[in-house]
């Protein structure tokens, strides 16, 4: 019997907001850095263009997403084999480390080429917590979730890495009304960073009153948490969450964090409007994960999906071109929140639909590890491509690759089975 068989609904709640706080976290502690660089790339890369900085600063964003792999091989790991419990406190103890670093890092006129170096390898630290982050909060609410409500359960974690994004993006929008230009530039980016590191106390002492969703015999199995077993017999599986998340991740990416960079650089916005314009569209984005959660418990997580790759791969090209041709701000946010609508047939489902393709001893590892590398591939990349190619004058070609991934999706939901079909594997 699993060791969570006998929770009231109440227990289950408190256990979904305590898994989800300390993802709360992990994620705003992420973004905070991809929503700020506007205004610290200058302090780590002081030469060239606004453009050229930010593709230093994308490029550093990037690197923290190579390291996802690695983060979603050893949380993964430890999940199956340790327990999920375990496996989310630890990567919210290496989060938290890191903004701390960040946030007190000094920058190149006082330590010189040390500063972009060390900003790198602390990215890289917390792209091996967030690496690790993802597969062992899916299993969790997964499998913390009733049946028949698992969807709408497990969307939470969409909820929060979400509100991470947003609180990150209301964070800008709070300190551009106490701070001018130049103190943001100077020292007011670090705050959020310190912001951070406090919350991430408050996570910790959530997580630690969470329930263990797995028992010890699924722990104690030869195979729990082992790649080779992994890897020879469940690679179908392994392979499709690897194409799946490359397409989610990359439209996800493109829709949320360089959106805000490119109705600065290529619509024509100030920072102001962009971060406020960013801050409603996600407020709408976050609430309707549960409803678009809620539909996947009735019609499967297959026709979610395959909605999602549809929408993305009509949308896409429309919705960015045209983005760069009006004037009307009502206009450009009904066109982001169009695309993110498209997104949440994808975000809402992306933690369920991959841990039942698992059974539970491989869960973690099945679900983080294929995930990091999609993520880390197509989702890290997103905002280096995209101002490359801008750079380049050949802005368009990114959105017709988003595209393009949307038909993958579309080509690998087609052959998942249905919910019925995964509950007897």
């Amino acid at each position: 019997m699993s060791p969570v068989t006998t929770l009231s609904d109440i227990q289950r709640i408190k256990a979904i907001v305590g898994a989800s706080s300390g993802n709360l976290v992990e994620w705003f502690d992420f973004y905070v850095y991809s929503f700020f660089s506007i205004y610290f790339a200058h302090i780590f890369f002081p030469q060239g263009d606004v453009t050229t900085q930010l593709l230093q600063t994308a490029g550093v964003f990037a690197a923290g997403f190579l390291m996802r792999p690695i983060g979603g091989w050893l949380f993964g790991f430890i999940g199956d084999r340790f327990g999920r419990k375990k496996s989310m406190i630890i990567s919210v103890y290496i989060m938290c480390f890191g903004s701390l670093v960040i946030a007190f890092l000094p920058g190149y006129n006082q330590i010189g080429l040390f500063a972009p170096i060390l900003l790198l390898l602390v990215r890289m630290l917390q792209g091996l917590s967030v690496g690790g982050e993802y597969g062992a909060s899916a299993t969790y609410m997964s499998e913390i979730a009733t049946e028949g409500k698992k969807g709408f359960y497990a969307s939470f974690q969409y909820v929060t890495l979400i509100g991470g994004q947003l609180m990150a993006v209301l964070t800008v929008v709070i300190l551009q009304q106490l701070l001018d230009n130049e103190s943001l530039r100077a020292w007011g980016w670090r705050i959020p960073f310190l912001i951070g590191a406090v919350l991430s106390i408050v996570a910790l002492w959530l997580r630690k009153s969470l329930h263990e969703t797995s028992d010890e015999a699924q722990r104690t199995n030869k195979n729990a948490g082992s790649l080779v077993y992994l890897l020879r017999y469940h690679w179908r599986p392994f392979i499709k969450v690897i194409g799946i998340t490359a397409g989610g991740s990359l439209s996800f990416y493109t829709f949320t964090t360089y959106m805000q960079k490119y109705l600065i650089n290529s619509v024509g916005l100030d920072a102001k409007t962009s971060s406020m314009l960013m801050t409603g569209a996600l407020l709408l984005f976050m609430v309707l994960q549960p409803i678009a959660g809620a539909l996947s418990d009735k019609m499967g997580r297959k026709a979610s999906v395959i909605i999602f790759a549809v929408g993305l791969a009509l949308f896409t090209v429309p919705i960015m071109v045209y983005l760069s041709t009006v004037t009307s701000l009502v206009l450009i946010f009904l066109l982001i929140f169009l695309a993110l609508v498209i997104c949440s047939f994808y975000t809402a489902v992306s933690g369920i639909l991959k841990a039942e393709l698992f059974p539970p001893q491989l869960r973690a590892l099945g679900v983080g590890l294929p995930y990091a590398i999609g993520n880390a591939i197509f989702g890290g990349s997103a905002e280096f491509i995209a101002l490359v190619l801008k750079q380049k004058g050949m802005e368009s070609s990114f959105f017709w690759y988003v595209t393009a991934m949307g038909i993958v999706v579309l080509l690998i939901s087609i052959t998942l089975p249905n919910k019925k079909a995964v509950e007897k594997l």
